[in-house]
């Protein structure tokens, strides 16, 4: 590691080109659409929320803020169009760690990220990165186009560093900003005091949608959806030690937003932007105990009828939560059932019980909430027994819908140093319809996509069984059947072969 303490010009802004210490900052994730085929194909797009988040403590600070969003490009000539237009003094590509696609790690994504760092550097601005990735893959970025990484929560350490630059602070200067990583003179890479999580969520600005084309995003999901949802986060973080759960942002730590704050934001987006939807994209909403009954009462107080989606885990849904998330405006809940087995969630170090998913299940769609299961195969131990039981498990509870992912060790997770060893040149997936099993599970990868294909087909077959007697509901019963069919038989010989292949059959 490098010390930080050479003084020299790398971090120097002309002082003719900011006033008072202001300066011109542009924003922007990587993730577009187009460059994963399954999200293009579900489109469901939604806005970068936490490049917004930073964009609005800039912009409170009294910064010049431009928002470069990529989501629904279809390659960089808008963001090279926006620097061009815009001429800032930095690049912030900022991802939105609230979204489960930046986590991921994808490695189209990074590509997009590096390519739009060289396309900034080309034009001799100072690049700034801030994501899952890049604090997992820190020399590669900074290596790369990047002079800084922000490590961790990012939006106080990036207002600090372009206050920093701003007043025409040297490399030196910059030790004193906590969350920082860059490299020195020698190459060696610098790494700032670590940089405590925001307690306090309250004191942070809206979102500054202002600076993203909102309309863009109704257009498409009214196309597709006849809908149009938009995102919200109430917390950050989570304290559950499940396994393979990255957490490179924000670590074990947990804040929440008050109710009552939430409830304002909720009101203003409800007047302001208008959507029909909102999806809550913490990864554990309303863990805090009475806070969600409390958030039903300020969300009634205000009069805001809008619906909403939340992620939970199962063991936190009991009568009163539910009886609130219904008074609340909850229209869905994703819960992260994972596995029917009792033996593969406790692998997972999961903290919950099989009877717990269909409890909660119980008590929503009592309500009227629809719900939808989390699921996820090929863990290690895995068996054939256990992919039944987790079969058997989405026949007896019935979700409205299923999220189905094959295990995908993430950098910083117990579970991929387990399996580190095993892993070879691939250590992310391309796009999010990937599904490459990277270690040696029980099933090639092969079987495990003939799995997903099957479950899916397994689950909309008999989802139409129960609409039955209406003539499309027998149509679409019928087709899901032919291809129910086809899959079992494709899954088949897939277990065929690798059983043999194992000695076992």
């Amino acid at each position: 590691m490098g010390t930080g303490e050479d003084a020299d010009s790398w971090a120097q802004i002309p002082k003719a080109s900011c006033y008072h210490g202001v300066m011109r900052v542009l924003l922007s994730p990587s993730f577009q659409l187009a460059l994963d085929p399954k999200q293009r194909k579900v489109l469901e797009p939604y806005p970068p929320l936490g490049t917004l988040y930073a964009a609005s403590v800039l912009r409170e600070r009294g910064h010049e803020v431009f928002v470069s969003d990529s989501m629904l490009a279809s390659g960089h000539d808008e963001y090279e169009s926006d620097l061009d237009r815009f001429r800032p003094e930095l690049v912030a590509l900022y991802e939105d760690n609230f979204n489960y696609l930046s986590k991921m790690c994808l490695t189209n994504m990074r590509r997009a990220a590096l390519e739009k760092a060289r396309l900034a550097k080309s034009r001799g601005l100072r690049v700034v990165v801030n994501g899952s990735d890049a604090s997992d893959r820190l020399e590669e970025y900074l290596r790369a186009d990047i002079d800084v990484a922000l490590l961790g929560e990012g939006e106080l350490s990036l207002a600090e560093l372009v206050e920093t630059l701003g007043s025409g602070g040297v490399r030196a200067e910059l030790a004193s900003v906590a969350g920082l990583a860059y490299l020195d003179r020698d190459g060696g890479v610098v790494k700032t005091a670590p940089r405590g999580s925001i307690q306090d969520l309250d004191v942070l600005p809206f979102p500054a949608w202002d600076l993203i084309d909102a309309e863009r995003y109704r257009r498409a999901w009214r196309k597709r959806h006849d809908v149009f949802s938009i995102n919200m986060v109430t917390t950050r973080g989570r304290p559950y030690h499940c396994n393979w759960c990255a957490k490179p942002i924000y670590g074990q730590r947990y804040n929440v937003r008050s109710p009552s704050n939430v409830a304002d934001e909720l009101a203003w987006l409800e007047r302001a932007i208008e959507p029909d939807h909102i999806w809550f994209a913490d990864d554990i909403f309303g863990l805090e105990p009475g806070w969600v009954e409390a958030f039903a009462r300020e969300v009634h107080s205000r009069g805001v009828t809008i619906s909403f989606k939340i992620q939970a885990r199962v063991d936190l849904i009991d009568e009163t939560v539910a009886d609130a998330l219904a008074r609340a405006g909850c229209e869905s809940v994703w819960l992260g059932a994972e596995s029917g087995s009792q033996k593969i969630l406790d692998a997972m170090d999961k903290g919950t019980r099989v009877e717990q998913i269909h409890d909660a299940t119980r008590r929503l769609r009592s309500r009227g909430i629809r719900v939808g299961f989390f699921l996820q195969f090929g863990y290690p131990g895995e068996e054939w027994e256990d992919i039944e039981k987790t079969l058997r498990m989405v026949r007896v509870a019935r979700p409205d819908d299923l999220g189905i992912s094959i295990s995908y060790p993430l950098p910083g997770t117990p579970f991929f140093e387990r399996v580190r060893s095993q892993l070879g040149d691939k250590s992310n997936w391309t796009d999010s319809d990937d599904l490459d099993l990277m270690f040696r599970g029980r099933y090639t990868s092969g079987f495990y996509r003939a799995l997903y294909q099957f479950v899916h087909r397994d689950f909309r077959f008999r989802r139409e069984l129960g609409r039955l007697p209406r003539p499309m509901a027998v149509a679409r019963a019928a087709r899901e059947l032919a291809g129910l069919m086809f899959s079992r038989t494709r899954l088949e010989i897939r277990s065929y072969r690798q059983n043999r292949a194992l000695g076992v059959a």
